[in-house]
Parts: structure tokens; C-alpha cells; sequence
């Protein structure tokens, strides 16, 4: 015999609680609403457990061996450093409390959240099914549902792939010491990030990209210059490859590379990441799906009495537009004024070294919405900063000709992303070239780079 069914009657339903949603179930409780949260894992979501959290304090730890290595040369005599990843293993444990979620869970339910745990899935207009270890529940929201079940990684079907035990980004952020050597699958932001690490903590690292190019989603002058910091460190970058077959046996993972063979330890499989949309009800509330977002409107609207939030809106697989669509749906919900979605500013950045920072639009994304580009760039290499520093890298600027508005901009540099700043700002305020170039420059900077830029556009 079944379980009966207990249901909830609430104001509002937060099926998945990653970034947003917490930012989301949090402000709708303090505003005095009655909110149900529904999390099958942590709560808190991919963030602070497996990704940006964890794999910074990983990336920290590789860039101060890095840094260590150089000092004989700049500053005299150093020690031998002797890679170990156990102070970064031990600072993530301690930054996700060995993956417990009390820190993120229990603010909620002081603030009188009602906090499910196990599978949700929506269940028609407003509401959700949980499948809980207690028996089914049902969570009604008389405003609404707001989605937020994020992102997984991705798995290629590369044969005999699923029957080994590859890692990926969550796996390796388990790890306590290095192998000694892997194949990294796939040459994005992860991949790229988790590469570096590795090879710098003592790892032979091949790191195997389908694309003509890493980081395909960035400027071809981005990927550029990090692909020659990667070989100069010993990374055996290969592109344009494509790996037919993986086996694994007696400690080793074989895989069949256009018609080679390449053995290693470990394999990393960073192949981007995949919605959970499959099994969440979609279709019980007009969507589809096998669709690989949910779309949403200004307002973050999906449908009758449905938000979304996060990576499934498809605005970008990043946490800071995860919390600003959490502000955008709370102010929704409680029929407060916007300010409402705008989405031709986005900023990210891959924390790489040097970092690759990117807002807006790149060259080839802005000419294919049929804009007449003017495009600038500057050599970091060749700036007072980047001599001094000896830092490779570029800053690059996008504006529309005939307006002069920076519509897209990356730097590539040490702490690119802090450098990017003053571009996302001029993208998101739609600024011009001529404006810009007005400006003081504080010399000798990186950010002095862009001025170099903005005058390479000719406007």
C-alpha cells in the first residue's frame, strides 16, 4: 500500500535551491511570504561545493607554485618546491564543511522556510511532487513555482566511456593528491582551469579539445595566447582531435585518438554541462522537455505561475547571473517595480593565468547579428605593466563603427577579470569609444592597456 500523500499549501515552491534560489527563498521569506524549497542534494547548489568555491582555492594554490618557481629568477635564491595538494584539500573541506549543507540550509529554516529534501517535479500550474524518504509530497504555491534545478556535468558518447570511473569537476574537487598523469576531454572553461592546476601541482596533462581551438567560446586571440602558456608549461595540447574509444583496466584508462593510442592514470571529462530539464515535469505545465532552456521573458516569467532561474534560462551558466535573476524574480513575486533582465552586458571570466576576462559580445558574435565592427586590440606583453610583470596576454575591443558603443571586450591578463571592470561597465552603459579614450589611465597598470585598444579601433 501507497503512502498517502501530505500536502503544503504555501505562497511559493523553489524547486532546486542552487545560487538563486537561495538568494530567491531567502528575501521571499524575510518579506514575510510562506516559502517550500525542494533540494534532491545540497543546498546551495554546484557553487559552493563543486564549482567556483573549490576549484578557486585548487587554482590558488597552483598559481602560488607558479609564482614560487619564478622568484629564483626575479628575487634569488628559493628553496625546491615540492608540490602537495593537501593544504587545497584541506581548505575546501573546510569552505564546504566536507560537503555538508547546514550553512546554506539552516539560515533558511531560521527564517521559517520549509525545507524538502528529495525529488521534485512539477506537477501542473503552481504545483510540485516531492519523493520523499517519509512518502510523497505535495507543495502547492498559491503565487507560483520558481525552477532553479540547474546544470550536470556533461558526458560525450565516446565509446566504452560510461563503463569506466572517469572523473569529473566533482570528482576532482575530492581530490587529496595528484595522479601522474591525465587526459583532460575538453578544452573549455573548466577543462582549461583544471588542466593548469594539474599540471602545475606535477601532472602530465594532455589535454584533448574536438575544436579547432580552446576556449571556442572566447576570442581566437584569448585562446591563443593561453594555448602557448599550457605548452610552455609542459601540456600537451592537442586540438582538432577526436578520441573514438576509452577502456580502463589495471589502474590505466587506454584511449583510441584518431587512430593513435594515448595511456594515462586518470581521464577528466570536462564537456560542458548539461540541463536537468529531463525529468522535472515540464510538460505538465506546456513546455518541452527535451528543450535545452527554459525561456523566459524580462521578468524571468516561464509560463502560468512559473519563474526560472540560473543556468536552464540559457543567459549564462554562471553563478552571478543565477543571483541576479533571484533579484529579479523576488522583485516579481512581491510586485515591487524593476528594475527587469537585461542581458547584452553578461561578464565571465576563465581562471586561467592569465586570466581570460569577456563581456558583451565577441567579434565574430557581433558580426553575425549584422553589426559593422570596429575591433582594437593591445598586446599586454608589450605595456610597461606586462614588461614589468613578464605577463602574456591581450586586451581586446568590439564597438559598433557607426555608433562608436563597445558592444563586447576580453582581457587577457593577470587578474584579467578585476582589468575587465571598466569594459563591463562601458559595455553595460553603452559607452563609446571616443568617451573612453578620455579617460585617465592610471599608469603603469594593466587596465592602461585598454586605452592602447580603444585607440587600435580607429574611432
Amino acid at each position: 500500500m501507497s503512502a498517502p500523500v501530505t500536502t503544503h499549501e504555501v505562497d511559493v515552491v523553489l524547486l532546486g535551491v542552487g545560487s538563486g534560489g537561495e538568494l530567491a527563498a531567502s528575501r521571499l521569506a524575510r518579506a514575510g511570504l510562506e516559502v517550500a524549497a525542494v533540494e534532491s542534494r545540497l543546498v546551495g547548489g554546484e557553487c559552493p561545493f563543486w564549482g567556483c568555491t573549490p576549484s578557486k582555492l585548487l587554482i590558488r594554490s597552483a598559481h602560488a607554485l607558479a609564482e614560487a618557481r619564478v622568484a629564483a629568477r626575479l628575487s634569488g635564491r628559493v628553496e625546491v618546491v615540492e608540490p602537495s595538494l593537501a593544504p587545497a584539500a584541506g581548505r575546501i573541506r573546510e569552505s564546504g564543511h566536507d560537503w555538508h549543507d547546514d550553512a546554506h540550509a539552516g539560515p533558511l529554516v531560521d527564517k521559517g522556510v520549509l525545507l524538502v529534501r528529495g525529488r521534485g517535479r512539477l506537477d501542473g500550474p503552481g504545483r510540485v511532487r516531492v519523493e520523499t524518504e517519509e512518502g510523497p509530497v505535495l507543495l502547492v504555491g498559491r503565487r507560483g513555482v520558481v525552477l532553479n534545478t540547474g546544470t550536470s556535468p556533461g558526458v560525450p558518447p565516446v565509446e566504452g566511456l560510461a563503463g569506466t570511473p572517469y572523473w569529473t569537476n566533482r570528482e576532482a574537487v575530492h581530490l587529496e593528491e595528484v595522479p601522474r598523469s591525465v587526459a583532460v576531454l575538453g578544452g573549455g572553461n573548466i577543462g582549461a582551469e583544471l588542466t593548469q592546476v594539474l599540471a602545475r601541482m606535477g601532472t602530465q596533462v594532455t589535454l584533448l579539445e574536438q575544436g579547432e581551438r580552446i576556449l571556442a567560446g572566447e576570442e581566437p586571440e584569448a585562446s591563443a595566447v593561453v594555448t602557448q602558456v599550457f605548452r610552455d608549461e609542459g601540456v600537451d595540447v592537442r586540438t582538432n582531435v577526436s578520441v573514438d574509444r576509452v577502456t580502463h583496466g589495471a589502474g590505466r584508462f587506454l584511449l583510441d585518438v584518431d587512430g593513435g593510442r594515448l595511456e594515462v592514470e586518470r581521464l577528466l571529462v570536462a564537456a560542458g554541462r548539461s540541463p536537468n530539464l529531463g525529468d522535472v515535469g515540464l510538460e505538465t505545465v506546456g513546455l518541452d522537455p527535451e528543450a535545452d532552456a527554459v525561456e523566459v521573458d524580462e521578468r524571468c516569467r516561464a509560463g502560468e505561475r512559473l519563474w526560472a532561474v540560473g543556468d536552464i534560462t540559457g543567459r549564462g551558466p554562471f553563478t552571478h547571473v543565477s543571483l541576479y535573476q533571484g533579484e529579479i524574480v523576488v522583485r516579481d513575486l512581491l510586485g515591487e517595480d524593476g528594475p527587469w533582465g537585461e542581458y547584452h552586458a553578461v561578464a565571465r571570466v576563465t581562471y586561467t593565468d592569465p586570466e581570460v576576462g569577456s563581456v558583451g559580445m565577441t567579434e565574430a558574435q557581433a558580426r553575425e547579428e549584422g553589426i559593422e565592427v570596429a575591433v582594437g586590440t593591445a598586446e599586454v606583453g608589450s605595456s610597461p605593466r606586462g614588461w614589468i610583470h613578464e605577463a602574456p596576454g591581450v586586451v581586446k575591443v568590439v564597438a559598433d563603427a557607426s555608433s562608436g558603443v563597445v558592444v563586447g571586450a576580453t582581457t587577457v591578463a593577470p587578474y584579467g577579470g578585476e582589468v575587465l571592470g571598466l569594459l563591463s561597465t562601458a559595455v553595460h552603459a553603452r559607452l563609446t569609444v571616443p568617451v573612453l579614450s578620455r579617460m585617465h589611465f592610471a599608469y603603469p597598470t594593466f587596465h592602461r592597456v585598454v586605452r592602447d585598444a580603444l585607440r587600435d579601433t580607429g574611432l
